[in-house]
């Protein structure tokens, strides 16, 4: 069944914007070998011990990637992900079970399994499946990735590789790797919601290593987006080598700063990291209905300066992070967790919501079929402020300035960070000078966010290879902000 799929065909008529509603299901189904008949008999035995509530998630992805090194492409994988999951809720109790061979049987199996969760008379009978269509497409696609050969994708590769060694000539060696997933998405509740999603995904990255007066040096740049080989142009080619490339180079020249606690003004994209990890997580809403979280008790309170809005958002056109519908059957949507300095939302799936007697915010989301969804961030962001980055930093009379993030540790309930900065600047008499490198900034996400008081009209985007990563589950995320000033953070540097 898999490898006869003639997908590309059904794709190109939804990427058109197809009306046919039925044409998705019908597809999913045949897609999956199941009938109506079979999800309405698994949902009914998920509830048979007296569930409240049962939903079955069939998934099938196909992931490949492409490899450089030394001058030429020399390594391929691919990988197929198959099955279904059934959860079953009682209370405040989830049941789960998955199987990777999607029969009848198995499924029932599965839904059996589930299902002992509860403790009780037979539940209520599913409701009559109906089609949830899709509200908004976010990522339609023009060229699906079934339809490129791996010898048409190489030559991408060949030219990042090339470019990068024509910016500068103290480049050594280039690494870079093109990556694309195709998911296709069935999902069905006992409410009688069902839905088919077409998710597609393409990561493409290039190490940059340099060689001066025998000092080596390296950095990376990457994008990543829900687009098919549309994607593949000689534009995003030339903005990642150059990226690389720039990033690399200013390492040469950086120092690493004397440590302390003092001013650090945050560049506009990539500290939007600091804002997702530090800060974003403490928002979302498992963390706080277990009140384990330091805004626990914060709803509707102001935590911050009244010009700082943040944004949770699953409504960006090819975002990395944007869901068409989650993994609860919820319409992605834009929620606002801060407003005007307020906390005016958390991060919502249907298990919290019904627990705060709220809709869901469309945050339920799982890694694959083998596990349950839970509340998990989209594409976070903080809106523009009202000032130029030349404002911020003109009022600092030192500290430093974060241009971009690597890895970093969270204590995600109490907030408390440290954060790696790969690469910024000293900042002395509100002026930007001396380079710095490889140092850590530590604080706490709640008295970080307080702190900023400063918000740049620079907004920016990240569309690298965020992925994020909670209770064992990794979901691919984005992340993004305006330059920001934080008042004061603790800065690791030279003693």
């Amino acid at each position: 069944m898999i490898g006869s799929l003639a997908a590309p065909s059904f794709l190109g008529g939804c990427a058109g914007g197809t009306t046919d509603k039925a044409a998705g299901i019908s597809f999913a189904m045949n897609h999956f070998n199941v009938s109506e008949s079979d999800m309405k008999k698994v949902l009914a035995v998920a509830l048979e011990k007296g569930g409240d509530y049962a939903d079955l998630f069939f998934e099938h992805s196909y992931w490949n990637s492409i490899g450089l090194q030394d001058g030429a492409v020399n390594r391929s994988s691919s990988n197929i992900d198959y099955g279904m999951g059934v959860r079953v809720l009682s209370g405040d109790q989830t049941g789960y079970a998955y199987v990777e061979n999607i029969t009848l049987d198995e499924m029932l199996k599965a839904a059996r399994t589930a299902a002992r969760i509860a403790d009780g008379p037979a539940g209520k009978a599913p409701a009559a499946l109906t089609e949830k269509p899709l509200v908004n497409n976010y990522y339609t696609v023009q060229t699906p990735w079934d339809e490129i050969a791996v010898k048409e994708k190489t030559p991408y590769l060949q030219k990042i590789n090339d470019r990068i060694f024509a910016l500068d000539n103290r480049v050594t060696k280039v690494n870079a790797s093109l990556g694309d997933t195709t998911s296709h998405i069935l999902f069905c509740s006992s409410e009688g919601v069902v839905y088919y999603d077409y998710r597609p995904m393409v990561t493409l990255g290039a190490v940059c290593i340099m060689e001066e007066n025998g000092k080596i040096e390296n950095s990376y740049a990457s994008r990543a987006y829900r687009m098919g080989a549309e994607f593949l142009t000689d534009d995003v080619i030339e903005t990642i080598a150059k990226e690389a490339v720039e990033k690399t180079s200013i390492l040469f020249k950086a120092v690493k700063p004397k440590g302390g606690e003092m001013p650090v003004v945050m560049g506009a994209g990539g500290s939007g990291i600091l804002l997702h990890e530090a800060i974003g997580h403490t928002f979302e809403a498992d963390f706080n209905r277990k009140k384990v979280s330091i805004f626990s008790d914060q709803l509707h309170k102001k935590i911050c300066d009244e010009h700082i809005n943040v944004v949770d958002d699953g409504t960006l056109p090819f975002n990395r992070g944007s869901v068409n519908i989650d993994d609860d059957g919820v319409d992605g949507q834009k929620t606002y967790i801060v407003k005007d300095g307020i906390l005016s939302s958390y991060l919502h799936d249907r298990i919290s919501a019904k627990h705060f007697g709220i809709p869901s915010t469309g945050n339920g989301r799982r890694e694959s079929f083998r596990m349950m969804p839970i509340p998990r961030m989209r594409a976070t962001y903080m809106e523009a402020g009202n000032v130029t980055e030349e404002d911020i930093i003109s009022t600092v009379k030192k500290g430093i300035y974060a241009s971009s993030f690597t890895n970093g540790q969270v204590q995600i309930g109490a907030g408390d960070f440290t954060f790696f900065v790969k690469d910024g600047f000293l900042i002395e008499n509100g002026k930007l000078t001396q380079p710095i490198k490889d140092i850590n900034i530590i604080g706490n996400g709640a008295k970080a966010l307080g702190d900023i008081t400063m918000v740049g009209n620079n907004y920016k985007m990240d569309n690298g290879t965020w992925t994020c990563g909670k209770d064992g589950q990794s979901c691919p995320v984005t992340c993004g902000m305006p330059s920001a000033l934080v008042s004061k953070l603790t800065v690791g540097g030279e003693s």
